[in-house]
């Protein structure tokens, strides 16, 4: 049943989730189920990807960004406030099991971001929906991948 709330992609995030405490940035406890539970459109266009990441990108469908070469590439999978709460401990459990760096951030709700030398991903829960964007092949190094993360989380946000 938890598999129903986690956000709708083939990224691995899904599973069980241990929520603490009120969700600060809506009035909302993740634990009684209330949230928004509309799951927003994608919230970034083509050309502001590629504004913010520093190089060409094209729209692949579904939130999925790409250089055009099948290299490099950019998913944001959205879901609702509700479903990102119920999944967002895992997903930063599993996070630091993978990356070489997890930062956690003052976005939205709740928020991390997290990076190895061949991707990054970023994930926030807020009232506007919950977001997870991952990052690969873009030949950065830890520290960049976690400020283009960081622009795109402050772009979706905005």
């Amino acid at each position: 049943m938890l598999a129903l709330l986690a956000p709708a992609a083939c990224d691995g995030s899904s599973g069980p989730a241990d929520q603490a405490g009120a969700d600060a940035g809506s009035g909302t406890d993740p634990r009684s189920g209330t949230g928004n539970d509309s799951v927003p459109s994608c919230p970034l266009t083509a050309a502001q990807v590629s504004d913010l990441l520093g190089q060409p990108m094209t729209d692949e469908g579904n939130c999925l960004f790409g250089d055009g070469k099948g290299v490099a590439s950019l998913t944001i999978t959205m879901a609702s406030q509700t479903a990102g709460a119920t999944t967002y401990d895992y997903q930063h459990d599993q996070a630091g099991k993978i990356y070489d760096k997890v930062v956690d951030l003052d976005h939205g709700d709740r928020s991390y971001v997290a990076a190895k030398d061949i991707e990054g991903q970023a994930v926030v829960v807020s009232p506007k929906g919950s977001y997870t964007l991952t990052m690969s092949s873009f030949g950065m190094d830890v520290g960049t991948y976690e400020q283009k993360l960081r622009a795109l989380l402050d772009a979706i946000l905005a």
